[in-house]
């Protein structure tokens, strides 16, 4: 069997729920998906300076008839924890990718903390997480929370465990 090219399968999936805007801050684990966004001219790509504007970035796109998502690591997901209770006052659909750091063999241990608090600060905020684990669950799962986000204006996070962006050592950080 052949391995899952994840970020090719969300971007599809991303196509096919009409998403035409994508916010992200930079990030490893989205570089791929980020590629595939910039070279589709249909797609919006919008860097963000902090994770934060994406919140707003969202709100816009929704009130000027577009469909988003937004692109994150775990460690961004603290920026925003304030910001996510204007999605419970207004109720408009929010997508959130998140890739997970301070989890399986993190080798920056200032990832740690918020990589275990994301779930349950998201959670506290109102949103509905859900978690993919491996490559070939994650088109799956972000279909599922694209779905729920847009049928009942619900904030989603799908939460992209690090054993499907992969392990780095301070080595290899070192290199890149």
């Amino acid at each position: 069997m052949s391995a899952v090219d994840w970020p090719e399968e969300v971007y599809r999936t991303l196509k096919r729920a009409g998403i035409t805007v994508v916010g992200y801050v930079p990030d490893a684990g989205h570089k791929r998906l980020i590629e595939l966004c910039h070279a589709d001219a249909g797609l919006r790509s919008v860097v963000l300076t902090t994770e934060e504007e994406g919140i707003g970035l969202a709100a816009g796109a929704w009130l000027g008839g577009q469909r988003s998502a937004l692109l994150m690591q775990s460690s961004g997901v603290g920026n925003c924890i304030n910001v996510l209770g204007m999605v419970q006052e207004c109720r408009f659909p929010l997508v959130m990718l998140v890739t997970m750091r301070g989890e399986y063999g993190e080798f920056n241990p200032w990832q740690v903390p918020m990589g275990r608090a994301t779930p349950q600060a998201l959670e506290a905020m109102g949103v509905v997480v859900h978690t993919a684990d491996s490559p070939a669950e994650v088109p799956g799962v972000l279909d599922a929370a694209l779905r729920l986000a847009f049928n009942s204006y619900a904030a989603v996070a799908v939460l992209v465990s690090q054993r499907v962006i992969g392990i780095k050592s301070f080595q290899e950080q070192a290199r890149q």
